[in-house]
């Protein structure tokens, strides 16, 4: 088969300056891959497909970014910064200061990422517009711990700023005050964040991945599967399912497409591009669902700029969209070239 030929891009990859990739693989742990494949699988991909790719590693200085469009003149700049000087909510600024330089970047716009790094915020603005969300209380740090009463248990407690799972565990699902007041200071004390408790819902975890600007493409419905739990353990995304090998195959981890009507189906992609749109994404985003045994969709989070890695969820469920990695990575710089940082 011959492979797909690409108009030749200089593409700046923007990176935490501890997760630049080596040029190969080899000599390396499974652990130690992990650390940095997304960054690996993208550059690699777009050196792969013909672009004159220069990776930045960012740290707390943005003057970097700076030297970087002076020094190549990047078409886009593919960012994958999750966080700023340490802290997560600062990626925004980093997008902002882009687009205050006239670069154009590939994912999501400032106040896209403002709302939906903020879980609190984002699922009043949900359900202000009537999407289903689960019901929630906000601890904040150096606070005492009071539940409402209206919020009933079990509630999943984690952060609620910091992504990636960070701070998840079967023990983050509680069923009693006392409970909760220790996952909740474990949260602070883990995450340096307030911790959301929000109320748990029974079901089958779904995720759906969209990419767009004003109009928006969504990809087929994902599913996680854990066969392998304890009976009665919640079915949760944590954090070691996410990022540690070795415990998802202890507990019988896979993906896969969801298995779903096609009511539910069609109910599902109308529901994500409202979604996407009320929290006013662009580039692309990953909606993370729980799917309750009488049919109801509950919006657990929204995740712009998700993990992009090559056999990942996002990448995954584009391909079985008919989009394979390296022309999901073209499309993704597509729409950061044609994004208009005035008019959106």
């Amino acid at each position: 088969m011959k492979s797909r030929r690409f108009k030749k891009l200089r593409v700046a990859v923007l990176c935490h300056e501890n997760l630049i990739p080596p040029d190969s693989l080899e000599g390396y742990t499974e652990k130690q891959v992990i650390e940095w494949k997304t960054e690996y699988d993208v550059v690699s991909a777009l050196k792969g497909m013909g672009h004159e790719v220069y990776p930045v590693g960012l740290s707390n200085e943005l003057g970097i970014i700076h030297v970087a469009i002076d020094d190549h003149r990047p078409h886009v700049a593919f960012n994958l910064i999750e966080e700023f000087d340490g802290y997560p909510l600062f990626d925004q600024h980093v997008v902002s200061y882009l687009e205050l330089k006239g670069q154009k970047y590939t994912g999501c716009n400032p106040r896209g990422l403002t709302v939906s790094h903020d879980k609190a915020l984002s699922k009043k603005i949900l359900a202000y517009h009537r999407i289903p969300v689960p019901r929630f209380a906000v601890f904040p740090m150096n606070r005492r711990v009071r539940r409402p009463a209206r919020l009933e248990f079990p509630l999943l407690v984690k952060s609620a700023t910091v992504e990636g799972s960070v701070g998840i565990s079967q023990a983050s699902v509680v069923r009693s005050d006392e409970k909760l007041a220790e996952r909740v200071e474990f949260i602070h004390r883990k995450t340096a964040s307030d911790a959301i408790a929000e109320q748990y819902i029974e079901g089958r975890e779904i995720y759906v991945g969209l990419a767009g600007n004003r109009r928006v493409q969504t990809f087929a419905p994902w599913e996680h599967h854990l066969e392998n739990l304890p009976e009665g353990a919640p079915n949760i995304a944590t954090y070691r399912v996410k990022w540690d090998p070795v415990y998802q195959r202890d507990v019988g981890f896979s993906d896969g497409p969801a298995d779903l009507t096609p009511e539910l189906a069609r109910r599902l992609e109308h529901l994500s591009k409202r979604v996407y749109r009320i929290l006013m994404l662009s580039g692309y985003a990953r909606l993370d669902y729980r799917l309750t045994p009488d049919g109801r969709f509950y919006l657990i989070e929204a995740n712009p700029n998700p993990n992009v890695a090559r056999d990942d969820y996002f990448s995954d469920s584009a391909k079985k969209s008919g989009l394979d990695y390296e022309p999901l990575l073209q499309k993704l710089m597509t729409l950061g070239m044609s994004y208009d940082a005035t008019t959106f």
